[in-house]
């Protein structure tokens, strides 16, 4: 299998990177900036040097790919709603109908008030809503896609290794769930990958 690999260069992007390579995948990436890719990955990856808001690169690295997985984080822009649009029309173009989102749990369902997303509602305790809106923007053109999406929720995501024990939960954080590591996020995100559970689901994740 040929993963096309978005945000590698992130924090949860170089785990689920890691965990490719070592399960013998070829990964291939787009990359903006590849010396913030550790050497030990970059050996052993493809990738092509580009930026994720240029149509024409996504359309070259996207090329022979089986599935798709997108670590981006936002910019505090529009970063991943604007790169999303692209990345559908390319999915599309190219025949491919399975993409792993990592998202936010701030747009799950709220518990409290179940007709809002988290991040609309009283249970979120953010103030800026910038960032939840552009990850709530790629939902919606994921949802309207027609493709074969996941977006696995991470809440509060500090540093940290897989331990392979947490909760998920579709369209919902798990109950009392604060906190999920970078590793384990990973970890999940990787196991979408072998076992297509999930599909056209949002996933919240957390201890």
């Amino acid at each position: 299998m040929k993963l096309f690999l978005l945000g590698a260069s992130g924090r949860v992007g170089q785990k689920v990177a890691e965990l490719s390579i070592q399960e013998g995948l070829k990964v291939h990436a787009l990359l903006r900036n590849p010396e913030n890719v550790p050497s030990s990955i970059l050996e052993k990856i493809t990738y092509t040097h580009g930026n994720v808001l240029n149509k024409e690169h996504i359309e070259e690295a996207i090329s022979g790919s089986d599935m798709v997985v997108s670590a981006l984080s936002t910019d505090g822009g529009n970063v991943l709603s604007e790169s999303m649009s692209l990345i559908i029309e390319a999915m599309k173009k190219e025949g491919i109908s399975r993409i792993i989102s990592v998202g936010t749990a701030g747009i799950l369902q709220s518990r409290t008030e179940p007709d809002l997303l988290r991040y609309q509602s009283s249970e979120s305790k953010r103030k800026l809503t910038r960032a939840a809106e552009d990850h709530h923007q790629a939902y919606t053109l994921l949802k309207e896609s027609g493709l074969d999406w996941t977006i696995v929720c991470p809440t509060y995501l500090p540093d940290g290794d897989a331990t392979g024990v947490y909760r998920v939960e579709k369209d919902f954080l798990p109950l009392d769930g604060s906190k999920i590591s970078t590793g384990d996020t990973a970890h999940f995100t990787f196991s979408l990958i072998k076992e297509p559970r999930f599909v056209k689901s949002r996933v919240g994740i957390a201890y």
